[in-house]
């Protein structure tokens, strides 16, 4: 059958590679995989011996068009990440864009997540809840993507790597505020798998040495619900006094105030130089 398969592959335990997923690798023509080296070994782990086709970040263009043309001419494929469902956080997802734009038949064979595993064990709400990737690496997109979250009240979920993940609790804390709770996923479905249940502002000062290891997945408690009350500028500058005693600048403060208080920035700016 001329049709792409999404395939997800186990982000740790072999054991958790479904007999569905084995069966479709086994029947299609050929495979696309994020790292072909990767891929290699779990197939030689089942005994499937087919054909692949390396497709990354940075060849998923190109590749994807000569993917898109074999399965029109009459070949079937099958799309895997290295570890989990290919699409979800992954440049998969430019691969079913490209098939979707051209009729091409996409079918899911689903499997292993870390991030709905992340958060079925994360002891957080679980009824409602928002998948937020990687942060950029550009602290500037960074501040602005955490900010663009500090009204959410839905459990949020985050991935991360272990040798940004001090910076980033620290930049969490600062911006969700240092009680918010946070439970630290790591090594999903591997020996050392660990939850760490803690608060942010604990987190950021216990693994500021980066002392956090692993595959890394963030579960963090959404924002409470805000009272409707009458604000007042006093209100408002008590806020950004705040914020400031937190580590934030005056200006940043003020700013963070006005976004929550209605009141202009400059006007609470004025009161706290005063």
């Amino acid at each position: 059958m001329s049709c792409l398969y999404v395939v997800g592959t186990p982000i740790g335990n072999l054991d958790d590679f479904s007999p569905r997923a084995q069966e479709t690798l086994k029947s299609v023509d050929f495979i696309a995989a994020e790292d072909t080296r990767v891929t290699l070994k779990l197939l030689n782990r089942f005994g499937i011996k087919k054909p692949m086709i390396s497709y990354y970040e940075h060849n998923k263009r190109e590749r994807g068009e000569i993917i898109c043309k074999r399965i029109l001419a009459g070949e079937s494929c099958a799309i895997v990440t290295d570890a989990g469902m290919p699409c979800i956080s992954d440049p998969g997802e430019e691969l079913v864009k490209q098939c979707a734009e051209l009729n091409i038949p996409v079918y899911a064979v689903p499997g292993p997540s870390a991030a709905v595993s992340a958060l079925a064990i994360s002891g957080l709400t679980t009824g409602r809840f928002t998948f937020e990737g990687f942060l950029s690496m550009n602290k500037k997109s960074r501040r602005e993507h955490l900010e663009s979250l500090i009204d959410e009240q839905r459990t949020m979920i985050f991935y991360e790597a272990p040798h940004k993940a001090s910076s980033t609790l620290a930049d969490m804390a600062q911006t969700f505020g240092y009680d918010r709770k946070i439970s630290i996923v790591r090594e999903l479905t591997k020996i050392h798998e660990e939850v760490i249940r803690t608060t942010l502002g604990e987190a950021a000062e216990a693994y500021a040495d980066g002392g956090l290891k692993g595959e890394l997945v963030f579960v963090i408690d959404g924002a409470q619900p805000k009272i409707t009350q009458e604000i007042t500028l006093d209100d408002a500058v008590n806020r950004a006094q705040k914020l400031m005693e937190s580590g934030l600048s005056c200006s940043e403060s003020a700013k963070r105030a006005a976004a929550e208080s209605g009141f202009k920035k400059a006007d609470i700016y004025r009161r706290l130089l005063d």
